[in-house]
C-alpha cells in the first residue's frame, strides 16, 4: 500500500528508493486528481453536440455544463469550514464513490434543468474530494515536499482536462452520448477503488490555537491580505480558463475552422504541455519565488489570446496552449501558496480558496456567455484578457 503522507527522505545508502518513492507518490497523487476532476470539463468536448442536442443557445449550454463549478464552490467552502472534523479517507472516498450517480443520470436527463442539476450535485462531490485532498496532503506533507505534491495533483488535474476531452468525444462520436456518460460513472468508481487502496486513515490536523468556530477561522484568513489576494487569484484563473476553453469550441466547429466531433477532441492536445510544465511549477516556484512565477506564467497566457484570434488552425492551437501553460502554471504557484502561507486551519484556508476558485468559474461562463452571445468571439478574448490582469495585480500582495 503506497502511503502519500510518509515522509520520503534521501541518504546517501537509499538514493535509489528515494527517487523511486518520489515518483510513485506522484504518481498516486496525479491519478487521483486526475480521477476525481476528470467529469469536470470532459463535457466541454461535447458542447456543440449538447446544445444541439437539448436545442439551446451556446451561453445556457455553457452555463448547464459549467453549473459543476457552483457545487464544487458550494462544497469547498462547507467542506473547508468543518475541515477539522472530517477524516480525510473516508470523506474522499464516499465523495467518489457518490460521484458516479449523477454522472451515470447524466445520460438520460430529460431537459435541460435536470442536466444543470445534476451537474451541480457532480460537483458537490468532486470539490468535497478536492478539498480534502488539498487538505491532507497539506497537513501530511513536509514543507520541502509540499511544492512537489501539489504540482503533482494539479498535473493531474491538467491531464484530466486532455485525457477527459479526448475519451469524451470519441465515445459521443462513435457510441453516443449517454455511453459518454456511463463510462466516466466508472472512471469516479475507480476514483473511489484508488483511494481505498493508497490513503491510509489519519486524524485531521487539529489547529494549534483554539478557535470558537469555523467561521471565525475562515474570517481570520479572509483578514489575512496575502491570502485574500491568493483567493482573488485563483478567481481570476478559473474565470479565464472557463471564458477561453468553453466557448472556442463554438468557435472551432464553425466556419473557417469546421472541425467535426472528432477532430475537436484532439485539439485538446494542447493540454499535453501543460501536464509537462505544471510539474515544474514546485521546484520554479522555490527557486524563483511565488510572484515572480504567477507573472511569468499569466504572461504567458496573455501572449496566447492575440493568437486565437487568428483565422488558421495552427494559430488558435497556439494560443491554447500558452493560455493552457499559463494558467495551469499559475493555478499550481497559487494552490501551494495557499497551503503553506495558512500556518493554521488549513483546511478551511484550501477550502475557501477552491470556493473563491469555482465562483470564478461560474462567473466565467455567466459573463463571457453573454459576451459570446451579444458581441462575438472576440469580446469574450477581452473578458479573459482583464481577468488575467486582475490575477496580476492581485499577485502582488502575496507576501508571506
Amino acid at each position: 500500500m503506497t502511503d502519500l503522507s510518509t515522509p520520503i527522505k534521501p541518504s546517501a545508502m537509499a538514493m535509489d528508493a528515494h527517487l523511486s518513492g518520489l515518483v510513485l507518490r506522484s504518481v498516486v497523487i496525479g491519478l487521483t486528481a486526475f480521477l476525481t476532476v476528470v467529469d469536470l470539463f470532459a463535457t466541454q468536448a461535447i458542447l456543440p453536440a449538447l446544445t444541439r442536442h437539448y436545442g439551446v443557445t451556446p451561453a445556457a449550454m455553457g452555463f448547464a455544463v459549467n453549473a459543476s463549478t457552483f457545487g464544487m464552490a458550494v462544497a469547498g467552502l462547507a467542506v473547508g469550514l468543518f475541515s477539522p472534523h472530517i477524516d480525510r479517507r473516508t470523506g474522499i472516498l464516499l465523495s467518489l464513490a457518490l460521484l458516479a450517480i449523477p454522472t451515470s443520470l447524466l445520460a438520460t436527463a430529460p431537459n435541460l434543468a435536470v442536466f444543470t442539476t445534476l451537474r451541480i450535485a457532480q460537483g458537490l462531490c468532486m470539490a468535497s474530494a478536492f478539498a480534502l485532498t488539498l487538505a491532507y496532503l497539506g497537513e501530511q506533507c513536509s514543507a520541502t515536499d509540499a511544492g512537489g505534491a501539489f504540482a503533482a495533483y494539479i498535473t493531474g488535474n491538467v491531464a484530466s482536462n486532455l485525457v477527459g476531452r479526448l475519451v469524451s468525444a470519441a465515445l459521443a462520436d462513435g457510441l453516443g452520448l449517454a455511453w459518454n456518460f456511463y463510462v466516466f460513472a466508472a472512471l469516479n468508481l475507480a476514483g473511489a477503488a484508488l483511494v481505498f487502496f493508497t490513503i491510509k486513515r489519519v486524524e485531521p490536523m487539529r489547529p494549534t490555537m483554539s478557535a470558537p468556530s469555523p467561521l471565525i477561522a475562515a474570517l481570520a484568513h479572509w483578514r489575512n491580505p496575502p491570502l485574500r489576494a491568493a483567493y482573488g487569484i485563483g478567481f481570476c484563473i478559473l474565470f479565464a480558463f472557463i471564458g477561453t476553453f468553453t466557448f472556442v469550441n463554438f468557435v472551432l466547429v464553425r466556419p473557417p475552422l469546421s472541425l467535426g466531433m472528432m477532430h475537436l477532441g484532439l485539439v485538446y492536445f494542447v493540454f499535453l504541455p501543460s501536464i509537462v510544465t505544471t510539474l515544474l511549477a514546485g521546484r520554479m516556484t522555490a527557486r524563483l519565488g511565488t510572484r515572480p512565477t504567477i507573472w511569468g506564467a499569466l504572461a504567458v497566457a496573455a501572449i496566447g489570446l492575440p493568437l486565437m484570434l487568428g483565422a488558421h488552425l495552427a494559430e488558435v492551437l497556439t494560443g491554447m496552449v500558452l493560455v493552457g501553460v499559463g494558467t495551469f502554471f499559475a493555478q499550481a504557484a497559487a494552490t501551494a501558496f495557499v497551503g503553506q502561507a495558512a500556518t493554521d486551519n488549513r483546511g478551511i484556508a484550501s477550502g475557501t480558496y477552491l470556493a473563491c476558485y469555482f465562483c470564478g468559474g461560474l462567473v466565467g461562463t455567466a459573463v463571457l456567455g453573454r459576451l459570446f452571445d451579444a458581441y462575438g468571439w472576440h469580446a469574450c478574448v477581452a473578458g479573459v484578457g482583464g481577468a488575467l490582469a486582475a490575477a496580476a495585480l492581485l499577485t502582488l500582495s502575496l507576501k508571506r
